[in-house]
């Protein structure tokens, strides 16, 4: 058995079988033997207590000790990465989302394009990407020379690397935000379904933008003719900008963030001008509800942050969501359309649901479910690890 070797880790017995079924994440209780001078971010390769190679990953502190990006035993080098995202491309080629109407996408999305720890999000030209391990902040140079090389320099001009904010709070590494490629004029207005938004990936959440909503967007642009619709926690407005080209009656965007509020704005301008049937408020959500008038809304969107990061949070974050939905049933006109998220992945489907059940019942209202909505397929679930899955959405009708 090679166990001793630096590299190597060795399970307990019959801590395997998840692996086997290539589940990516070796967890802490699961380790038998370690090398004492292991540091956070190395490749480190998992045995089985028999000696059987399981797979090789990144070696991290926590109660996942290990993300496992090959269940192959390869080489972790700039051609593996290079593979992965040049998969990546590929798979979001092949689905139609690479146009000219259309140039806004995720590229890689961490365990569901099987690079754990990485999300790559496009904006046009621009590369932004986040590392959430310090596996992959360690393998930084390795990730931009592979995307040079799959997009190529007259495709790529900008690569801009934002993980001060998603790396592991006490993760022992010093990184900064900043351009690793390209940087001067950037042009950071996107195009998504033929539609112009301003990005912020500066100074914005996340990498900028929420590209994971484009298709529940596209679906709420069907619902939007003639209808007062109102936009709670709009962030730079994505949903109030389809509403808008949805021949809209009346939009109202609300966000608590004045400078999300200001970019709304913004992106309203940028598609159709001094457009008078669009106002913004900065406030609060629950606040906004409470105060507004009943049945002034045919159409309210409820889609904000993750209520609960982590399952210690999950009892409060299903209460939140139960009085946030309850207050948007008591407010909407009769015969009204009421889209509502969830983006927490500690939430299931099954709990969100149950929450907005429970506003439902409470409001007395007879509602109906149109659709039940997930994450588009540029944020794709790997069939082996459906904790993926974390953007759930219900479109419900409100007598």
């Amino acid at each position: 058995m090679e166990s001793n070797k630096k590299n190597h880790i060795v399970l307990r017995p019959k801590k395997e079988e998840s692996l086997r079924r290539f589940h990516p994440w070796v967890f802490s209780g699961a380790i038998a033997k370690k090398p004492e001078n292991l540091l956070e971010g190395d490749i480190i390769k998992v045995f089985s207590s028999s000696g059987e190679f399981l797979g090789v990953g990144h070696f991290q502190i926590g109660s996942i000790s290990v993300r496992i990006l090959s269940f192959t035993d390869e080489p972790i080098d700039e051609d593996f990465y290079v593979r992965r995202i040049s998969a990546a491309y590929n798979m979001r080629k092949e689905i139609g989302l690479l146009r000219s109407d259309n140039n806004t996408y995720r590229l890689i999305h961490g365990e569901g394009d099987f690079l754990p720890g990485l999300i790559i999000d496009i904006y046009g030209n621009t590369a932004v990407v986040q590392a959430h391990s310090v596996g992959m902040d360690t393998d930084k140079k390795k990730i931009v020379a592979a995307l040079q090389a799959v997009f190529g320099k007259e495709k790529l001009e900008n690569i801009y690397y934002k993980s001060e904010g998603t790396l592991p709070f006490k993760a022992d590494i010093a990184s900064t935000d900043e351009y690793l490629l390209g940087g001067k004029n950037v042009d950071v207005i996107a195009i998504e379904d033929g539609l112009k938004f301003n990005i912020d990936w500066l100074r914005g959440q996340k990498t900028g933008f929420f590209v994971d909503q484009r298709e529940n967007r596209s679906l709420l642009e069907k619902y939007a003719h003639d209808k007062d619709v109102l936009n709670m926690f709009c962030y730079t407005g994505g949903f109030s900008v389809y509403a808008l080209r949805g021949e809209a009656k009346s939009v109202h965007s609300v966000d608590s963030s004045s400078k999300a509020v200001s970019i709304t704005d913004e992106n309203v301008k940028l598609n159709f001008g001094d457009e008078q049937c669009h106002s913004s408020f900065s406030e609060d959500a629950f606040k906004f509800l409470r105060e507004s008038e009943k049945d002034t809304y045919d159409l309210i969107i409820l889609d904000p942050p993750a209520f609960a990061k982590h399952r210690g949070a999950i009892n409060n974050a299903l209460q939140g969501y139960k009085r946030l939905n309850l207050a948007a049933l008591e407010k909407i006109k009769p015969g009204g359309i009421l889209f509502t998220f969830s983006c927490s992945q500690v939430i299931s489907k099954e709990q969100f649901r149950l929450a907005v059940f429970s506003a439902a019942a409470i409001s007395g209202r007879k509602v109906r479910i149109l659709h039940q909505l997930t994450q588009p397929a540029d944020h794709p679930i790997n069939i082996y690890h459906p904790e993926g899955e974390y953007l759930k959405g219900l479109v419900l009708h409100v007598e």
